[in-house]
């Protein structure tokens, strides 16, 4: 199962863009032992479109695009779920390696959000609480937590559950 990362929007040089690189290249190198390829990262151009709306959609097909059919897609979203552990996000991504599913696409969208369409599509939308966050820090999060169900596939000691330890 190819792994890929696809935003909307260029992350410049700066702590942002090499922490999303650190987790991108911790999952890629914890991915080979679990059968997985390279994690790669796509980045979007934004839409020069007038209207919000049109320029989500415009973003929202080049997203789309990404996902081949049979693909799993993963849409981060202001309205997605907040309550998913990681736990059970690892047991999601491990489910879809065991199925044979060509590719895990977790999708970013830009300044405007995420196209209705993105969301439709999505076999999971996931949200990072309530809060507004900068697209560049939801990249690293999203990542993140890609790294993390890597671990814990693969019993590695970087996640080590709750706040007590278990």
């Amino acid at each position: 199962m190819r792994l890929l990362v696809a935003a909307v929007g260029r992350l410049k040089a700066g702590p942002e863009r090499d922490l999303a690189a650190r987790y991108r290249d911790r999952a890629g190198q914890i991915g080979r032992g679990l059968g997985l390829p390279a994690c790669d990262m796509v980045e979007i151009p934004e839409s020069r479109a007038r209207r919000a709306p049109d320029r989500c959609a415009e973003e929202g097909g080049q997203l789309l695009a990404l996902c081949p059919a049979g693909g799993i897609l993963v849409a981060y979203d202001e309205r997605g779920r907040a309550d998913l552990p990681s736990e059970r996000l690892a047991e999601r991504v491990g489910a879809w390696r065991d199925s044979g599913k060509p590719a895990l696409v977790v999708a970013i969208g830009g300044a405007d959000g995420l196209d209705p369409g993105v969301r439709d599509r999505a076999d999971l939308v996931l949200s990072f609480g309530a809060a507004t966050l900068p697209h560049g820090l939801v990249r690293v999060l999203a990542l993140e937590q890609l790294y993390r169900s890597l671990t814990i596939l693969a019993g590695h000691p970087y996640h080590r559950g709750g706040p007590d330890g278990q």
